[in-house]
Order: structure tokens, then sequence, then C-alpha cells
């Protein structure tokens, strides 16, 4: 099937856009059966504003919290907000006591 360029119009600015035969190869390609709403500055600030301004659309990092370990005393950071009287270990002590359980 052979595609030619097609103009559309930004459902977030307004502005009239380029739909080229490439892209719709590749929505054709990926299964794809509606065409794009948005231009690509529209598309890639929505991006930005869903996943935070990561440049490959990963979600933003996660939170961290300062912890001291429970097993040697370095100071590191874990993923999670520790709770009082339940100890907190460094990635390297944490590989330790796993394993020996």
């Amino acid at each position: 099937m052979s595609f030619e360029d097609k103009q559309l119009h930004c459902s977030d600015c307004g502005a009239d856009f380029t739909f080229s035969a490439e892209e719709q190869e590749f929505f054709q390609s990926k299964g794809y059966t509606n065409e794009p709403k948005r231009c690509t500055a529209c598309r890639e600030a929505r991006k930005s504003q869903r996943y935070g301004n990561d440049s490959y659309g990963y979600r933003s990092r996660r939170q961290m919290f300062p912890v001291t370990c429970a097993e040697c005393g370095k100071e590191t950071e874990v993923p999670f907000e520790p709770r009082e009287g339940r100890p907190v270990y460094c990635s390297e002590c944490y590989n330790k006591v796993r394993m020996n359980q």
C-alpha cells in the first residue's frame, strides 16, 4: 500500500502538521488504526508532562529516604520510608543478610 503525506490539525494547539508517508507506514507496522491528534511539539510536551522531563519517557525517579545501615553504619538511601524499630541495611549488607537466611 502506498502512502502520501497528509495535513492534519493538532487538537491541542490548533496548528496544521504533516503526517508523513514514513510515519503512516510506521503506524501501520505497529497496528495503530488512528491518526495522531497532536503535532510533534504537543506530543513531546504531553509525554514530558505525563512522565517527567526524562528524555527516554521513563517515569520520574521515586523518592529516596536517607538512612544509616543497621549492620555497618554506612549512610545510604532506600526507596521506602523506614519504620521505627525495623533494621534497614545498605545494599551490600542486605545481600549478606538475605544470603544467610
